[in-house]
């Protein structure tokens, strides 16, 4: 079971820490990722990450601004969001998987999704 959260209002340029929280102790099996969904548009790959964490890919739309890490210990991935835009406004959900990760980044759906967080980015 995956519990997204961290969202909220916040100003072109501000920041947000997404915290994703797994149940289970086998955490770092699973490929772990971040999508998106913003009104009117299709669900959107925002970044993932392997098992380990030392492995990351990230969409265009965010490399730079974003990073994606993840807590083992805690069960818990982190989506670290700088200089963030309007464009950025979405739902943001977590997804976890047993394939890896650049399996997850290929594409295919996610085993494991948790509940989406708002995110709302003001100009």
């Amino acid at each position: 079971q995956l519990q997204a959260s961290g969202g909220g209002l916040v100003q072109a340029g501000g920041s947000l820490r997404l915290s994703c929280a797994a149940s289970g102790r086998t955490f770092s099996r699973y490929a772990a990722a971040w999508f998106r969904l913003a009104p009117g548009k299709e669900r959107e790959f925002v970044a993932a990450v392997g098992g380990s964490g030392h492995t990351t890919y990230y969409a265009d739309s965010v490399r730079g601004r974003f990073t994606i890490s993840r807590d083992n210990a805690k069960s818990t991935v982190y989506l670290q969001m700088n200089s963030l835009k309007p464009e950025d406004t979405a739902v943001y959900s977590c997804a976890a998987d047993w394939r890896s990760v650049s399996a997850v980044v290929a594409g295919g759906d996610m085993a494991y999704w948790g509940k989406g967080t708002q995110v709302t980015v003001s100009s």
